[in-house]
């Protein structure tokens, strides 16, 4: 594993934490020669997240929308910032260049990038970890939610080790080193739902 996509806020969000974990996250990525993948900002978490990167001597390669240079918030000092011309190009290219995903705490943007990345794992399009930092308990009530999901059948059984959660950022590294993909079969599985529906 040589690099880490990480999904986060443009906003630093309403506690301290938030941007306390951004920081650490990307100290410790660059501790561990782990180059930092990210969308680009110089603002909210993800600019402190590309900073602490760096001022630990850590790689960072950038990945923004023209639409977002244009409006002032790329972070224009990096020495790999590349510019795409779509949000579906900076997703693509962004998951092409990682070797796993992590979500910090973040709003809409994080919560659409991230489950993208998840569904790919689940149709078996990559076999990367997918991963929660779960700081100050942001991500419990949807994890809860993907509790309901599998209990009503809409994720299966198989699927539930796709998502990985901690509240630390060491413990979540830990994950990803030790990290076994598994075979999953989405189809098979929704076939035999189909032949079998609940009563």
């Amino acid at each position: 594993m040589q690099r880490i996509c990480v999904f986060c806020g443009s906003s630093p969000g309403a506690h301290p934490d938030y941007i306390q974990a951004a920081r650490e996250l990307g100290t410790r990525l660059a501790r561990a020669r782990l180059t930092l993948v990210y969308g680009g900002g110089r603002v909210g978490m993800m600019g402190q997240l590309a900073q602490a990167a760096l001022a630990a001597g850590g790689q960072v390669i950038g990945v923004i929308p023209r639409q977002m240079v244009q409006l002032n918030v790329a972070f224009s000092e990096l020495s790999d910032l590349r510019v795409v011309d779509t949000m579906h190009a900076r997703k693509a290219l962004m998951a092409q260049l990682a070797d796993g995903f992590i979500a910090l705490p973040g709003g809409l943007g994080t919560l659409e990038e991230f489950f993208e990345v998840l569904t790919w794992a689940q149709l078996g399009m990559h076999a990367k970890p997918c991963g929660l930092l779960n700081v100050r308990g942001y991500y419990d009530r949807l994890l809860e939610f993907l509790e309901v999901a599998l209990a009503e059948q809409f994720i299966g059984p198989t699927h539930r080790n796709l998502w990985l959660v901690a509240d630390d950022v060491d413990s979540l590294l830990a994950m990803f080193e030790s990290y076994q993909p598994r075979q999953v079969d989405k189809a098979a599985w929704a076939l035999a739902l189909s032949r079998n529906p609940a009563p």
